[in-house]
């Protein structure tokens, strides 16, 4: 599963996790440190197992928690027009 925000979306790294701005609505999501660490493997090329794996190795959560953390991030990123 390939994720790329699309054209009219920023990524802004924060201490507490990241902000995506949509400049064509004018609307903004943050994320927590999870979604951003998420976020930034997927955009990095990273697949959902990769992501799943890098969450557990800094969060207690199990693999099939994280792979449903990770498909639920990307599948509501993709309902607000955020990724594609």
């Amino acid at each position: 599963m390939t994720v790329r925000l699309h054209d009219h979306v920023l990524l802004t790294e924060t201490e507490d996790g990241a902000v995506l701005l949509d400049e064509r609505r004018g609307r903004y999501w943050q994320l927590n440190g999870s979604g951003a660490l998420l976020l930034t493997m997927l955009l990095s090329g990273a697949v959902v197992e990769q992501a799943a794996t890098a969450l557990m190795d800094r969060y207690p959560v199990d693999g099939e928690r994280a792979l449903a953390d990770v498909r639920a991030l990307v599948s509501g990123l993709r309902a607000a027009g955020l990724v594609r």
